[in-house]
């Protein structure tokens, strides 16, 4: 699996797009600083589609599901994996997942 980092693309299964932040500024990969845990959570969704009068489009991502290096730690924090996905506050409640698109770099990968 693949390190995430910072520049990488996170989506909402409407393609809202995510906004990543690293929360250390120690470790980089590609160029990028590497996301650690909760980073994924908490962060503002743009763009989602799924708008309507019954609709609430994704705004923001909730807690982290599955994605983290059980391996690799950053300032005692887990490392983010290209496999990171967990819901959104979006329509219909508990039915959407945000996913990772690109890692945002290739050359780093990290044991699950």
């Amino acid at each position: 699996m693949k390190a995430l980092v910072e520049r990488g693309v996170l989506r909402c299964g409407h393609d809202g797009v995510v906004s990543n932040l690293a929360g250390q500024r120690y470790v980089r990969a590609g160029g990028s600083l590497v996301l650690i845990e909760p980073d994924p959570q908490g962060r503002s969704i743009s763009m989602c589609p799924n708008i309507s009068v019954n609709f609430k489009p994704c705004t923001s991502t909730l807690q982290v599901a599955t994605g983290y290096s059980t391996f690799v730690r950053i300032n005692g924090r887990p490392v983010c994996l290209d496999s990171v996905q967990g819901l959104t506050d979006g329509t219909p409640p508990g039915g959407v997942r945000y996913t990772v698109r690109d890692a945002g770099q290739s050359l780093v990968e990290v044991a699950a």
